[in-house]
Formats: structure tokens, sequence, C-alpha cells
């Protein structure tokens, strides 16, 4: 079902870091902002004479609670119009038009197996929205990864609040990965590809067809993030030996 442009009114904007804004949007005109997590929104922004494009679209980065308020965690990218539109011109007060709950890009009906969440920047918005909804409603899920990927230690999102999560949520790990950060003991270096590989191949257990074979521990991947990133992942999860069902993924850009 087509969801119809509506009216959101901007409560709050905090900056989460430099360049990377949270905005809170309330929906007057409903009682509760009903949708699923991973989900997203379409903003029209008055950037260009054609609808198409004046589209952008965010993940939805909080997670449902009944009220009709919903976050936005945004990026400023370079040379983008409507990024550089919000950063510049939207303040608390402002009235935005905006479409959704859209996508399905959302958690199984029945978690069965392990869950990756895979991200770069801000594709950790629909992760954060469905870790607090499983904790929310203590949905019974197995092991389950966020992992993270960033530069520096300060790119990193809602990064204390990820931390409380991993004590309050079970069988959950929150596994940031620095690319441009030295090695240390109490942080991950490198690409989010080795880290989900090496916990994969740990997993292994003995092949049922193939006597002398590990067989992979079934799981699902969620990929969310700039196009190389997932492109990479996808290809690196097959290697693994998941075939293409067992990847769902969320394109930024």
């Amino acid at each position: 079902m087509v969801q119809p442009w509506r009216t959101g009114k901007v409560i709050r904007i905090v900056n989460e870091t430099n360049s990377t804004r949270r905005f809170w949007i309330q929906v007057p005109e409903l009682e509760s902002f009903d949708f699923e997590p991973g989900q997203f929104v379409t903003l029209d922004l008055p950037i260009h004479e054609k609808p198409n494009k004046r589209w952008r679209s965010y993940s939805i980065a909080s997670w449902p609670d009944g009220s009709n308020i919903f976050e936005l965690l945004i990026v400023l990218l370079e040379g983008g119009a409507g990024t550089t539109w919000l950063f510049n011109e939207v303040r608390e007060g402002h009235e935005l038009t905006f479409r959704g709950p859209q996508g399905v890009f959302t958690l199984p009906d029945v978690i069965d197996r392990d869950l990756f969440f895979i991200c770069t920047g801000t594709g950790i918005a629909p992760f954060r929205s469905m870790c607090h909804h499983l904790k929310r409603h203590k949905i019974p899920h197995q092991r389950l990864y966020l992992l993270f990927g960033c530069r520096k230690f300060g790119d990193t999102l809602y990064e204390q609040e990820m931390r409380e999560l991993e004590k309050e949520l079970p069988a959950f790990q929150y596994l940031p990965t620095y690319s441009r950060e030295e090695p240390g003991n109490s942080h991950c270096t490198g690409y989010v590809h080795t880290i989900y590989e090496e916990i994969c191949n740990n997993n292994r257990t003995p092949s049922i067809e193939n006597v002398g074979d590990l067989a992979v521990k079934p799981a699902w991947f969620y990929l969310c993030g700039w196009k190389n990133m997932i492109d990479e992942a996808k290809q690196r999860i097959q290697s693994l030996g998941y075939d293409r069902k067992s990847i769902h993924q969320e394109l930024y850009g």
C-alpha cells in the first residue's frame, strides 16, 4: 500500500558528530506513527522543480513505541543538495513533507538463526531500530552481531547506547571496527568483512552431507551502507558457503 504524503514537524535536532545530525519528527495528524523496524520514510524537499529530484529516503533510526514521533539520522554529504538543505535550512519547529513508512528491509517473523547486522556510517539506523525492538518486546532470537565499519574513533554513532544495549540485550555483540586506527587490545581494526568471516569460520560444525567437511552455521546477513561495502560483503558471504537468500540489503546513495 502506497502511503500518503503527510506533514511532519521537526521538534528536536541534535548533532551526533560534526557531520551527522539526529532529527526528531512529530506527525500531528496521527496519534501513533506505526512502522516496522528497518523501514524508511521519503522526504519531499524544496530543492528542485521535478518531484523525483526532490525526494530523499532515510531509514528510521528510532523504534516503534506507540508515539507519533520518529527519528532520522542524517549525514551531510559533500555536494549533496538534499542534506545541504536539511543542515542549512531546517530548525526546530520547521515542517517537512514526507511519505512512509515504506520498505521490506525488516526482521524475519521467527528468528531461528544468527543475525549479522553489517553497516557503515548512518547505515546503523535501521539496526538500532531493530535491536531496541527486540529488547522492548523480549523477542526470542539467536546470537546477534552488529558490525559497524568506521574510519576513526570519533566516527561511531550511538556508541554509548550500543554499549549499554550490549549489557541489556541477550546474546548481542556490538563490534565497531576502525579502518584508520592503529591496532590495539580494546578495539577491532580493518574492515567489517574480516570480522564476520572470522566469526563464521569459528562457528563451523561438521557437515552431515559430507563427512570431514565443516558446514557454516545458519545465519541471516543484513547489509546497510554504501554500495562498495555491500557488493564486497555479498561476494564474501557467498564465498563462506551461504546462498543469496541469506542476504538482505538496504543501499545508500
